[in-house]
């Protein structure tokens, strides 16, 4: 395989990624030309909304072929395009050969959520410390504990359980916006047995099925509308813009004497996730990693 890489404005990107699929590429990125550099930009988006930008003011796109020829022809073809002016020819560079799903698998450790609490992918060996344990594999459901938003929840869940009854602890439990429902099947682990898993996503919910049954663990999966009643429990980790949007709906499925775990905020958003839910529930930090951070409030 042969990976071309040019160099274009971010007015270009839109065309050139257009261009790179009809002429069949096995795959397209687009990357930050200046990142590692002071001049790095961020670009953030929301899961579900469009991107904020199609790339960044200088982009490097790069298309993966087949063979050197299609890529020399694709560079051939694009230069005479209108829509090439700006940009340029960084390179075509053969690829190596590599066992993709070897390299990948390398990429994803166990990841210790307690000393004796970890996440484990199914090619690794259970860690010696690990007294409770997730098997769980990278898909395409979000959710596999690499993040510090999901490490949050499931430390809450670990620390509030303690070394006592966790199931009882927990309560009916609402994992919303369950992703690869490693939540709720956190909370199973812990002893939950009454656990609602719920996504708009139906492959997280498909992903969330496949992943209690590698776990053996019993929760329901669905869609939102499954959540019915009220919980001990409610764990929502999603992003700042829906939990605020969904606040009134997470606070009337939390129980009296239940608790609100929040997770996807970024620190600087704490205040105004603390006045979106002040009419229900009175919000606090509770635990933060990276620059992100956990809420929760009890009724």
């Amino acid at each position: 395989m042969f990976e071309l890489s040019l160099l274009c404005p971010e007015h270009r990107v839109e065309a050139l990624s257009d261009a790179f699929d009809a002429l069949e590429a096995l795959s397209v990125s687009v990357e930050d030309a200046d990142a590692q550099t002071d001049a790095e930009q961020a670009l953030f988006g929301e899961p579900g909304m469009p991107a904020p930008r199609e790339g960044w003011l200088r982009s490097r796109v790069t298309a993966l072929f087949a063979t050197e020829q299609a890529a020399q022809e694709a560079v051939r073809l694009l230069q005479a395009q209108d829509f090439f002016e700006g940009c340029s020819v960084l390179g075509i560079a053969a690829v190596q050969e590599q066992d993709w799903v070897r390299l990948t698998q390398s990429q994803f450790d166990p990841v210790e959520i307690t000393p004796d609490f970890w996440i484990v992918p199914t090619w690794h060996e259970l860690p010696a410390a690990a007294r409770r344990s997730i098997r769980l594999d990278p898909g395409l459901a979000f959710g596999t504990g690499t993040h510090p938003t999901t490490r949050m929840c499931l430390r809450w869940i670990a620390r509030q359980c303690g070394e006592g009854d966790g199931g009882q602890k927990l309560g009916r439990v609402l994992d919303y916006g369950c992703g690869s429902g490693i939540l709720a099947i956190g909370a199973a682990k812990f002893g939950a047995e009454d656990i609602d898993a719920v996504d708009i996503d139906a492959a997280a919910v498909q992903a969330t099925v496949e992943n209690a049954q590698a776990n053996d663990v019993q929760l329901k999966a669905g869609l939102p509308d499954q959540a019915q009643g009220q919980y001990q429990t409610v764990i929502a980790n999603i992003l700042a813009m829906p939990l605020k949007v969904l606040a009134p709906l997470l606070c009337a499925h939390v129980a009296e004497g239940g608790h609100l775990v929040l997770a996807g905020i970024l620190e600087r958003q704490a205040q105004e996730l603390q006045e979106a839910y002040a009419p229900w529930l009175r919000l606090q930090v509770a635990d933060s990693e990276d620059g992100w951070i956990l809420m929760t409030a009890r009724r």
